[in-house]
């Protein structure tokens, strides 16, 4: 955290406590409060990442009704502070009932300096977390790619190739599992294109039976077959000039396979039962979560029409290869759903952002939000728990200084040039860009042998 960030309002009445707990946080910006009122101009004056406040304040020093009201008026003026409560040992149950108000943690006096300072740690850790998940979040909400949230490098790399490959009239082949965003990145690539004013239509077609796929495709004129009393114009036509997304085409009936192929190579269509050929203008989108190749070779899907369809392909990464964008995910659903349940929610507690972490979604995205939406509807406390979420805990979210970060990603630096030159240090070096003794100095320190 930005060392300007890092202000500890204390709430304490004693005097000879405020200063004990002054010089244990000589590295922060300490605030001193002694009551709600200046508690609250403080809160507001400064916007302290964390607030140590003791239960028992005036007027009502020698109970917790004063405290509670404190503790509840800082977290309606400033919902996404960490409040620690201080209490006394017979307290213990009014620290809990603070907990469930909304505060972060309590901690039982008297004060033993190395575990106040761990919870306060852990605070600002939180806070600082929290708020970079808002920051990217509404980052992220802004970007040219409407509805897509990308953080980590696989997905960020997919929004520069959908970005490139928005302005050039080519058909576009979307491959990824179920619930990765497929249909979000068909409509951003619609959105960037010149194509923008006209209609995104998007069809799916494993839902829709063969028999009825054809006419829902092409359209069909009236007396085609029965039941079929008026004129009617298909997906393809009504996406003129627009964009048309065949979700699920490797589910796509023979037959039609080479209906859609003569459609993209002369670019016009046949209603069924019409003899007319009717041109469209239209950019063709495909997405599947099948081996494409794989039913080639089995026969069940045709190779003329996948090389039709694919003179772009981009794979979406499963929301497990997503590294940084889950728990980004997770805050911007949970804000959506809470914002149109009329709920009150500060975020995600730090198990259930470590069991978000830890799980593998095999749902993806879909299964994210319909977690999210569920979580969001049963809870009952200030923050949402793995328990909401449905989720085993995950136990403690993974942190790395930068120092390690840094260390780490030097030392599988170190190792691939090693591995990549055979040993040859001097070749290693050149890899690396480094001169030789600083690649001794590498080895020395990460403990690597040639």
């Amino acid at each position: 955290m930005a060392e300007e960030a890092r202000k500890l309002l204390v709430v304490e009445d004693d005097r000879g406590l405020q200063k004990q707990l002054k010089w244990c946080f000589d590295g922060y910006d300490v605030l001193i409060a002694e009551d709600r009122e200046s508690a609250l101009g403080e809160l507001r004056r400064h916007e302290p990442a964390v607030v140590l406040q003791d239960l028992g304040l005036p007027p009502d020093a020698e109970g917790v009704s004063e405290g509670f009201k404190t503790l509840q008026e800082i977290l309606q003026t400033a919902p996404q502070t960490k409040v620690i409560v201080v209490t006394g040992n017979e307290n213990r149950d009014n620290a809990l009932k603070a907990v469930g108000f909304g505060a972060y943690d309590f901690y039982q006096k008297p004060v033993d300096v190395d575990v106040l300072q761990l919870l306060v740690n852990r605070a600002f850790t939180l806070y600082e977390l929290e708020a970079e998940n808002r920051r990217l979040a509404s980052e992220h909400s802004a970007s040219p790619l409407e509805g897509v949230i990308a953080v980590s490098a696989p997905m960020q790399d997919v929004c520069r190739k959908i970005e490139k490959i928005a302005p050039v009239d080519v058909t576009t082949l979307l491959l990824g599992e179920s619930g990765t965003g497929k249909e979000v990145f068909a409509k951003a690539l619609h959105g960037l294109s010149p194509r923008k004013a006209g209609r995104f239509v998007a069809i799916n077609c494993a839902a829709i039976p063969e028999n009825l796929l054809e006419s829902e495709l092409f359209g069909h004129e009236k007396g085609a077959f029965t039941g079929a009393h008026k004129q009617t114009i298909g997906k393809v036509e009504l996406a003129d000039k627009g964009t048309l997304l065949l979700d699920e085409i490797g589910d796509m009936p023979a037959p039609l396979q080479a209906k859609l192929l003569r459609f993209l190579q002369e670019r016009t269509v046949e209603r069924v039962g019409g003899r007319k050929e009717i041109p469209v203008d239209v950019r063709v989108v495909c997405a599947t979560n099948q081996d494409l190749q794989h039913l080639i070779a089995e026969g069940r899907f045709r190779e003329d029409l996948y090389y039709r369809i694919s003179e772009v392909t981009i794979r979406i990464p499963p929301l497990r290869e997503r590294e940084g964008c889950r728990i980004v995910l997770a805050q911007h659903f949970l804000q959506q759903f809470a914002a149109s349940m009329n709920k009150k929610l500060r975020g995600l507690s730090e198990e259930a952002m470590a069991a978000i972490e830890a799980y593998g979604w095999p749902g993806n995205v879909r299964e994210l939000e319909n977690r999210i939406k569920g979580a969001v509807a049963i809870s009952d406390g200030p923050m949402i728990s793995a328990d909401d979420l449905g989720l085993p805990g995950g136990g403690a979210l993974p942190t790395m200084t930068l120092r390690e970060v840094r260390d780490e990603a030097e030392k599988r630096a170190l190792l691939q040039a090693l591995a990549a030159a055979d040993g040859n240090l001097t070749r290693a070096a050149s890899l690396l860009g480094v001169s030789r003794p600083t690649v001794y100095d590498l080895m020395s320190r990460h403990g690597v042998s040639a």
